[in-house]
């Protein structure tokens, strides 16, 4: 298996679909929101919504443009999201394959004396709160949420502010993200990108364009250095 390193500042990583599966919350929220908005179609909206912020999916696809009433919205999904995700015998939000061992080295040294790893994430801060705790992975000292952000992936901000509050420039960071808008928000920001395979077909992470197209982060090791980190891609032949 061939294998490219590369130094970078920081990583900077999404969470559902890279860290964590919650798609199983995902689906059940739709599922209650049909009941409210009996005019979507669930299967459509789970194609194309992934890595997109609540807000945003629910302005599109439920005609909510009221800013409060979206908010109020935006929480009832996300919470639907926690408590719906084991119902029905559903797995729950549960850590993905090579996360553990990337946490174990990236989290006790959070600064180097900037931070050399955030999430970037669409969900809201509750919500992120919430799936990381489940999960058990650790909140690192640059959290960007959806509500930090005017414009949410694929706009470049989710990332650009994430290499801002990490000290270090956006060119010499990395993204790994299973969805297509988020590889396009790393793009748009100047960073590499780590596309993992997770949560979208093949053809449509190529699309997007990743430096890298990898299965899971079981694909990408990670050796903390004085100044950054050392960042190793496996990819197939």
């Amino acid at each position: 298996m061939p294998s490219t390193t590369f130094h970078v500042d920081a990583v900077l990583f999404d969470m559902d679909g890279t860290l964590v599966d919650s798609q199983a919350g995902v689906v059940g929220a739709w599922e209650v929101f049909s009941a409210s908005y009996p005019g979507i179609d669930v299967k459509q909206i789970l194609s194309s919504s992934h890595g997109v912020r609540t807000v945003d999916n629910l302005r599109i696809h439920c005609g909510i443009t009221d800013p409060e009433e979206l908010e109020r919205e935006a929480e009832r999904f996300e919470k639907a999201i926690v408590t719906s995700s084991t119902e029905n015998g559903r797995q729950g939000i549960v850590l993905l394959p090579g996360v553990k061992a990337a946490m174990d080295e990236l989290a006790p040294a959070r600064t180097h004396p900037h931070p050399s790893w955030a999430i970037c994430t669409s969900a809201t801060r509750y919500y992120a709160s919430v799936a990381l705790s489940v999960a058990k992975v650790p909140v690192p000292d640059v959290f960007v949420v959806a509500e930090d952000v005017e414009h949410g992936k694929p706009s470049p901000d989710p990332y650009l502010l994430g290499a801002k509050l990490c000290g270090v420039n956006p060119a010499n960071c990395v993204v790994l993200e299973d969805a297509p808008a988020g590889v396009r928000s790393g793009r748009a920001a100047g960073c590499k990108t780590i596309g993992l395979l997770t949560s979208h077909s093949r053809a449509q992470m190529e699309a997007s364009e990743p430096d890298f197209l990898v299965q899971d982060m079981s694909s990408v090791t990670y050796k903390r250095t004085e100044h950054g980190v050392d960042v190793t891609v496996h990819t197939e032949d």
